[in-house]
């Protein structure tokens, strides 16, 4: 079984980004699964290039893609990716996209296809804030999300994915009054108890091994 992680490089300013410092970190290999991690640009139009065209040549049995979502109390599972790009800042190649849809003429939305009802339950039975959420946003992260589910709808119906969102790191807010954080560690932790609750899922429906 093969899934591929992906987390966004730092945007906006920042000189790091929680999704990714916890990709990096996760297990290559839980359970029955390999663990295949990509960093992407955050950029609209060549994020998903890259995680396309990996999972494609993978062959993946699920792609989950990791975003920071600054502000946020707890690790959000997100269920649905919005056909429109509204980019209240620039990527990190000076994009800024407003009222524009991903594909012109495409679905108005996509459903994640993760079992996320069921990972939201198991990080809060192992005591990690987790909640679902029915907005990525319009910025790059629900545009790749939109994207991946879009290339899993059209050509790859054994293929799951989803979008997990993540808050700051503790060290994000030191100048931030007020805004919650999580601490890596735990951040690392819920991404495994995520890929656990994937493998079980896709083991239950196939013999992939």
């Amino acid at each position: 079984m093969k899934i591929l992680l992906t987390a966004f490089d730092p945007f906006g300013g920042a000189s790091i980004n929680p999704a990714w410092e916890a990709v990096s970190r996760v297990a290559d290999q839980i359970g029955s699964a390999e663990v295949h991690k990509l960093m992407v640009p955050t950029v609209f139009g060549k994020a998903e290039e890259k995680v396309n065209f990996l999972a494609n040549s993978l062959d993946v049995d699920a792609v989950i893609c990791v975003g920071q979502a600054g502000g946020c109390y707890e690790i959000t599972l997100e269920r649905v990716a919005v056909n429109l790009d509204d980019a209240s800042i620039p990527d990190n190649e000076g994009n800024q996209p407003v009222d524009c849809p991903i594909t012109p003429g495409g679905s108005n939305a996509y459903f994640a296809t993760l079992p996320v009802k069921e990972i939201v339950a198991s990080l809060r039975n192992a005591g990690i804030p987790a909640a679902l959420s029915l907005s990525a946003g319009t910025y790059v992260c629900n545009h790749l999300f939109y994207r991946i589910m879009e290339e899993i709808h059209l050509h790859h119906p054994n293929r799951i994915g989803g979008f997990i969102h993540v808050p700051f790191l503790p060290e994000q807010t030191v100048n931030r009054s007020r805004t919650p954080s999580m601490s890596l560690e735990l951040m690392i932790r819920a991404i495994e108890l995520a890929i656990e609750k994937i493998t079980e899922t896709l083991s239950a429906h196939s013999p992939i091994q």
